[in-house]
This record gives C-alpha cells, structure tokens and sequence, in this order.
C-alpha cells in the first residue's frame, strides 16, 4: 500500500521544535511528506497532489480556495488548539480538521497556577520593596504581619473548560472554593468539582484573585472593560492565561496605573507581542510573560504525537479523536 501523501506546514526550526528525530522517523514511516515553510498557500509547492496537512501556527490562512488547490486533500491535522481563524468555515464541512489542546492544557492551567500564587502571597510588591535601600519591610511584617494567603480562600474563575478544570484539580490541596461564572458548562459538573456557578456581576465584585481561562468568542471578547472592571474589589488581581482579547487592555492599564487593580497577564492581544514601551511592562503591580504558557518543548513533542495518532487512525479507516466540527466552532478561540 502506498503511504499517504502529507505536507508539514512549518519552518525548520519551527518544525524540530516539535518533532524529534525519533517522531521524524515515525512520520517516514507512516507517510510519504514534505515539510514546506511557506506564510502563503500560494506558495505552497505539492498542493495538488497533498492527501494531508499538518499545520503549526505559522502556517498560512486557508481559504475555501483550498479545496480547489488539493483536490485529493482529506485531513487537517493542526499543531495547537486555535483553528477557527486559521481555515474558512466551509472547510471543516469537506474536510476532516483535527486540533491537539489536550497537551496544552496542563502546561497551561501550571502556569495559572504559578500566577495565581505569585498573586495570592503579593510576591511582587515583596520584591519591590527589597529592590528599595531600606529594611522597613522587615519591620512592618514584624509588628503587624500580613493577610496574604491562598489556602481555604474564594478564587473567582470566568470560563471552566479543559484548562479551567485542570487548575482546579491542579490546586485541589490549598482547599479553594471557586466562584465561576460559564453560562455553557452543565452545572452538574459542581458535583465533580469544588466550584459555584454564578452570574458575571455577581462575581465580579468577589473576584480577590480572578483567573481567565475562556476561550476568546464574539460574546466574551472585551469582557472585562471599563465598566466589569470597575466591579472588581479594590488591589484585586487578574490573571490571564486564556486570550489578551477577553480584556480591554486600554482600560485594564489605567486601573493598574491608578493602583486600584493588580495584573499578571500570559497574554496581550490585540497588542502581542507587547511593545517594548507599552507601560504595564513596567508598572507595580503588572507581572508579564511572554505568551509562554503552553511554549515546553516536551509539550509541543506530546501535540507531535497526537496529531500523528490522528493522521495514522484516518488513514487507516478509524475516527479521530479529536476532530473539530463547525457547530463547536462558536465556543471555540
């Protein structure tokens, strides 16, 4: 039998960041491929005679036109989780399109985890205060001490998807009640797991620590704006681990300026990567990475893996587990 026909859609170094020499070799074995690092589908060389495509993020926007282009195409197997602004509609009708969240989702409910902590005991202003040429901090904490804490406290969640659920399962020992607001979850799921489902203006003003974990529609991009915002307590802490678009980022600024809220932000959309004079890059207050949530090598080995698993089972005539279908594209990133 014939291997099937795929192209990697990816650059060199963007290619073995995700495929070790070993999965090279799987992928020899199972596929007859070529690896093209073009930013354009019209650049695209092989199109024609294509059966497959694994697609990375630095892959071109695919049109219907696609179908025109590789006429034998079948499958879509996308490195990542987002694919709704990658391929048009149409596509996901005519063809088989695959995601591969499930990696992603531990190594970046982790980094929530890290950020909500870091948040929680103030770790920041800590380090602000020991950067200053005076000990007073020392002093202050010891005549007075300190409220911050984490274990047995209320932390406010908006979205309670794959990676929602697996920071709560993550932090399960500091013995948190959760506050989430999800009007698509079943709220049977709070048998399984330690949250209240509640309305977003209820919560708000509760949300201490609030983290961000949902996916990036037309109904929650710009949640948090100026007038959400307002509802959050004052010195409450945001953190974004989801999609930058979900706050006004404009909005989100002044409040940290005026010291009214904190911010720990994996993400900044629709400024990302932030410009190096944007000032929450150096506000109090303002803890910054650089979209590194879901970036381990080991990660990106792992969605290899699962979009190669997929890839094997449709040619081998058994379903995909992980297939994208348009009527789940409307909650989706």
């Amino acid at each position: 039998m014939p291997r099937p026909r795929l192209i990697v859609c990816a650059g060199a170094d963007l290619f073995e960041s995700f495929f070790t020499a070993a999965q090279r070799k799987r992928l020899s074995r199972s596929f007859e491929w070529k690896r093209d690092g073009a930013r354009k589908i019209s650049g695209l060389k092989n199109l024609a005679r294509a059966q497959g495509l694994i697609t990375t993020w630095d892959s071109p926007p695919f049109s219907e036109e696609l179908l025109r282009l590789a006429p034998d195409l079948k499958i879509i197997a996308h490195c990542g989780g987002e694919v709704k602004k990658r391929f048009a509609r149409g596509l996901f009708d005519d063809l088989t399109i695959t995601t591969a969240p499930i990696p992603m989702a531990r190594a970046t409910a982790e980094m929530g985890a890290t950020l909500l902590l870091y948040c929680a005991r103030n770790v920041d202003f800590y380090r602000e205060q020991l950067r200053g040429r005076s000990n007073r901090i020392y002093q202050d904490l010891h005549l007075h001490g300190s409220n911050e804490s984490i274990v047995g406290q209320e932390v406010a969640m908006i979205g309670f998807g794959r990676i929602g659920r697996t920071l709560v399962d993550l932090l399960r020992g500091f013995d948190l009640r959760w506050l989430v607001y999800d009007p698509y979850v079943p709220r049977s799921v709070a048998r399984k797991y330690p949250v209240r489902f509640m309305g977003l203006k209820t919560l708000l003003p509760r949300a201490h620590l609030l983290v961000l974990t949902a996916a990036l529609t037309e109904e929650t991009g710009g949640l948090l704006n100026r007038a959400t915002l307002a509802l959050l307590p004052d010195n409450a802490a945001i953190i974004n681990i989801a999609r930058g678009g979900l706050i006004d980022l404009e909005a989100l600024t002044r409040e940290v300026q005026r010291k009214r809220l904190r911010c720990a932000l994996d993400v900044t959309d629709p400024l990302e990567p932030l410009p190096v004079r944007h000032p929450l890059r150096n506000l109090t207050g303002a803890i910054l990475t650089p979209h590194v949530a879901a970036a381990n090598r080991q990660v990106r080995h792992d969605i290899a893996d699962v979009v190669m698993d997929d890839l094997e089972r449709f040619f081998q005539g058994h379903s995909v587990r992980n297939r994208v279908t348009t009527n789940m594209l409307d909650r989706m990133t």
